[in-house]
């Protein structure tokens, strides 16, 4: 789990970074490496403060309590105790503090990855007090509507399973699966983006002039640390070194390489050539599509929902972009958004162990395994994206505006002409 944890950091910084900052124009690189730098660092603080609490302690079925606010409980100086945290299994246990670590990364990336969606034109301190209300008011309910429950221990006898799954977030309530944030993490990042590259306006000079990638080498870069770094991300999730992490792992392998095929084959057929940047998105879509699925679906549904995301998010980036009418500059939702809810609606699909899945618990008093029906699992699993899509859609709008009347969202014309770089922070990422 330490390891996996550093995994998290990796994907961000420096691969979420290297992967956005080489799809910008040159004049922007430093701005989008600031952005997602600072807000990762300001997320992790918050999430220390007060964020974890909100969302991974007792509540209600929509947010947590204040029993761990500025993590008090989880580690007691004077007997030197740490308290444990419950993982999948009956009577195995983590430090709760590692979980909270491990968490205060899936924070942190998720916010970085809505950066995206407005880059090149975004002030600087507006970003960061969209990102404070987005965190408190969007990150925090979702994680804890999705992930949060009493653990296995807490199911002793039949008698108290009714009172015990009502402690549980509301998402999980009703049994959807989402193994590593394909809600929590991506749908939700998405519709934020989505949301922030309507309410902040297109690129001065969009649709008339090329915005061309100035390192696709850096992307490339950036795109293998992410998957590097991802499998941590899913595997990690298991929270056990044991069975679902090693189904998580080769899923996440499988998927993001079949996801690659897909996306290249789609471009050749489509524009004749298969480009970098296109295999690098593929990568991603892959990797976004299996994450609610890793540790949730068989071997061979892996590389279908890998081949399904890749030629999906392509679609996305193309002709979805083209009717959303939106200058979503580094296609957040495209990728994250298309491949947040394929993923979702498929770990429906190929979960059930009549298609190689490895099912789900449906009775934690004994542990005992079995399936859904799909048409009910996906059903279930339609239902968490939708309200992940209105939650964080709402919410991001409003943050917006508030942004957007305290500090100002958008840089100047003159400003944006020059580049933030300079502008924003007065420094360049390269010297001529």
């Amino acid at each position: 789990m330490l390891v996996s944890t550093l995994l998290v950091i990796l994907m961000t910084v420096p691969g979420l970074a290297l992967f956005y900052g080489g799809l910008v124009r040159s004049k922007n690189m430093l701005s989008v490496l600031m952005q997602v730098f600072v807000t990762f660092s300001l997320i992790v603080v918050l999430w220390c403060i007060y964020g974890y609490s909100l969302a991974f302690t007792e509540g209600n079925a929509f947010i947590g309590g204040f029993d761990r606010l500025f993590l008090k409980g989880i580690f007691d100086p004077a007997t030197g105790a740490f308290a444990p945290g419950a993982t999948f299994s009956k009577g195995v246990y983590i430090p709760e503090l590692l979980f909270a670590a491990f968490q205060a990364t899936f924070a942190g990336i998720t916010c970085c990855l809505i950066v995206g969606a407005f880059a090149e034109r975004a002030k600087f301190s507006g970003v960061l007090v969209f990102m404070v209300i987005w965190f408190t008011f969007s990150y925090t309910p979702l994680a804890h509507m999705v992930w949060f429950w009493m653990g296995p221990d807490a199911y002793t006898a039949a008698d108290v399973v009714d009172a015990t799954n009502a402690k549980a977030g509301l998402i999980w309530q009703w049994g959807a699966l989402d193994f590593a944030g394909g809600t929590v993490v991506h749908i939700n990042a998405a519709v934020a983006g989505l949301v922030g590259a309507y309410v902040i306006g297109k690129r001065i000079g969009f649709g008339k002039e090329a915005f061309t990638p100035h390192s696709l080498t850096l992307t490339m870069v950036g795109a293998s640390l992410l998957w590097v770094g991802w499998f941590g991300f899913n595997a990690g999730s298991a929270l056990e070194a044991g069975n679902s992490a090693v189904l998580a792992f080769i899923n996440t392998f499988s998927a993001t390489a079949a996801a690659v095929l897909a996306w290249s084959l789609g471009e050749a057929l489509h524009k004749g050539k298969a480009s970098m940047l296109g295999a690098a998105s593929g990568a991603v879509a892959g990797l976004v599509a299996i994450t609610p699925a890793a540790g949730n679906v068989g071997l061979m549904g892996a590389i279908v929902m890998g081949f399904i995301a890749g030629f999906a998010c392509l679609w996305g980036v193309s002709g979805l972009k083209r009717l959303l009418g939106a200058d979503d500059s580094l296609d957040v939702f495209g990728v994250h958004g298309v491949g947040g809810i394929v993923g979702a609606l498929l770990t429906g699909v190929f979960n059930t162990q009549a298609l190689g899945g490895p099912g789900l618990v449906t009775d934690w008093v004994t542990a005992t395994v079995g399936s859904n029906g799909i048409g009910a699992q996906v059903w279930i699993q339609l239902k968490g994206v939708l309200l992940t899509i209105v939650w964080s859609g709402v919410v991001s709008f409003i943050a917006y505006k508030i942004a957007d009347l305290t500090v100002g969202l958008r840089v100047s014309e003159e400003e944006e002409r020059e580049g933030l770089d300079i502008t924003a922070h007065g420094e360049t990422a390269y010297n001529r």
